[in-house]
């Protein structure tokens, strides 16, 4: 069997769960990492003949894509602002709009010395990426999931960063204070009752404990810590958060009431609001 072959039996099963585009962009992704050619030498090399390891290689991971599993979970690793990172079942797989938040955090820095706090880490994309681009900082980051904290300290060391990482639970335990000139956080932020609107690859693969709020209260995180970053964040220090696009005036409000000043609120790009900065003064 032939590259240009199987191939084309990947663009013709994965139509059946993707639109054409994104059947396409999947196996070009597999293909790229399976057969370590970049995609002008698959073209180039169309017509070669496959070994029986490779074609059972792609096969099993065909088998795995129809049943909706999310293409970075079955080779293990997700794109992120230009780096690699391992993922699996027990972390969120990095998102555009993270990357986003990143190149705002970036843009606030001002002090390469500055000390860092990543909540809510899953595979620690967000600190490892801070850690590379400012190598003089102090980046931490906690998450309540140990299996999560694994990925991201195996994911520490391919990058060669030296963030530190903690268990935490951040809705009952308590920050450091006066610790910290960044505090950044993606935290759950999905109601149960808002469990059916998930796509069937998130709601089926990707970890509950990262998507949902523990109660009814989905802003449960921003408001806790929110709360914990007045105290934790040093004067002048700032806080980041990635948010849902409708839960933008919930936030914004919720910081407000927790005393922070000089909020904004900021759209990804595609329209939609994503991320929010507030900043304390005292």
């Amino acid at each position: 069997m032939t590259i240009s072959e199987i191939q084309k039996k990947y663009w013709d099963e994965l139509s059946t769960v993707y639109d054409e585009r994104e059947a396409r962009s999947v196996t070009k992704i597999v293909f790229e990492k399976i057969l370590e050619l970049q995609s002008h030498k698959l073209f180039l090399e169309r017509f070669r003949i496959l070994t029986t390891n490779q074609i059972e290689r792609l096969n099993e991971i065909l088998n795995r894509l129809l049943t909706h599993e999310p293409v970075q979970y079955v080779l293990e690793e997700a794109d992120f602002y230009g780096l690699k990172f391992k993922v699996n079942k027990h972390v969120l797989i990095p998102r555009p709009e993270t990357e986003e938040l990143v190149e705002w955090i970036q843009s606030a820095i001002q002090n390469p010395q500055s000390a860092i706090l990543d909540i809510g880490t899953g595979s620690g994309c967000i600190p490892i990426f801070l850690a590379k681009k400012f190598s003089e900082a102090q980046v931490e980051a906690i998450d309540i999931s140990k299996e999560a904290l694994n990925v991201a300290e195996k994911n520490d060391t391919l990058h060669q960063t030296n963030v530190r990482f903690y268990k935490c639970d951040i809705l009952n335990e308590t920050l450091v204070e006066n610790t910290y000139d960044i505090i950044v956080s993606n935290p759950p932020y999905i109601s149960l009752h808002e469990k059916e609107s998930l796509n069937e690859n998130v709601l089926k693969f990707e970890p509950h404990l990262a998507l949902f709020a523990t109660s009814d209260d989905d802003l449960i995180f921003y408001r806790r810590i929110s709360e914990q970053a007045t105290k934790a964040l040093k004067p002048k220090g700032k806080l980041f958060f990635e948010i849902h696009h409708s839960k933008g005036a919930g936030v914004v409000a919720l910081m407000e009431n927790a005393g922070f000043k000089n909020i904004e609120l900021r759209k990804d790009l595609s329209g939609k609001d994503r991320m929010v900065k507030g900043e304390k003064f005292n």
